[in-house]
């Protein structure tokens, strides 16, 4: 398995923005596990997993009173594993892609093995700070402060290669020096549409994650109230723009930032499908 490089780490340590700026400069496929969060639920509901069960039934208050032990066991750290692992194995061969998220552990490295993978472990300091901006109620702050401690003690215990984030360098830059043999290698998506087919895929992707929530029948709301930062589908190798809109279906035309041009999307670009 050569078609991928794992990026974990604990919550808040910059994975999804060092995946993104990446994939963008790269022309790779960016898999984000966070948005597959209500499809790999329902294949553990699907499998009558008691923890998984749990939350649903739970109403959100009370879910997130439970003791943080509970609140680990219900966000399927674990069993989401092997989900994406099938998930990964299912994408085409090229362009490379870049999977990152928290469920993305030393474990799922093994059983997948890539071109390279790497966990970032924010500092005490910086975790606090990142969390802090997040503005989390009190169960969510105790469930990422566990998860940090737990991803933190597997990277260390399996010896697996990470890289200590506090905030004072360029993440990003950083990966890429350590990525560079890897990077230089590809396949890549070359023409600019190849590199727009594979944002439109990660937009999609989070459109369809925002859709899984509010299907939830504990849910309130719909998914045109929630406002996502979209991004900017120009396919320039350096662009970084975001784009605010509603999280309903995206325009058939290219989703572009203020002063960013492209052409319309073509067929056939290169073989890219969605995930």
């Amino acid at each position: 398995m050569t078609h991928v490089l794992w990026l974990g780490g604990a919550p808040g340590a910059g994975k999804s923005t060092v995946a993104e700026r990446l994939a963008r400069r790269h022309g790779l496929r960016r898999y984000h596990a966070d948005t597959r969060t209500w499809a790999h639920r329902d294949r553990a509901l699907a499998a009558r997993d008691e923890a998984a069960v749990r939350f649903e039934t739970l109403p959100p208050d009370e879910r997130w009173a439970r003791p943080v032990g509970e609140l680990l066991a219900m966000s399927l750290h674990r069993e989401r594993g092997p989900m994406v692992v099938d998930d990964v194995r299912a994408l085409p061969p090229a362009p490379l892609t870049v999977a990152e998220g928290t469920t993305i552990t030393p474990g799922v490295a093994r059983a997948l093995p890539g071109r390279a993978a790497l966990w970032l472990l924010p500092t005490p300091e910086l975790l606090e700070k990142r969390l802090a901006e997040r503005e989390l109620g009190p169960g969510p702050l105790a469930l990422y402060r566990r998860l940090a401690q737990e991803i933190a003690e597997e990277v260390r215990e399996s010896g697996a290669p990470f890289l200590s984030v506090d905030g004072s360098a360029d993440t990003t830059e950083e990966v890429a020096r350590l990525w560079a043999g890897p990077l230089a290698e590809g396949p890549h998506a070359g023409a600019a549409d190849e590199r727009r087919a594979l944002l439109r895929e990660a937009n999609e992707a989070v459109v369809a994650q925002i859709a899984g929530y509010f299907g939830r029948p504990w849910a309130d709301g719909e998914p045109g109230d929630r406002e996502v930062a979209f991004s900017c589908e120009c396919g320039d190798a350096s662009c970084t723009a975001r784009v605010t809109r509603a999280a309903t279906g995206l325009p058939a035309a290219p989703l572009l930032a203020a002063g960013h041009r492209a052409r319309p999307f073509t067929s056939g670009s290169g073989g890219l499908s969605p995930s």
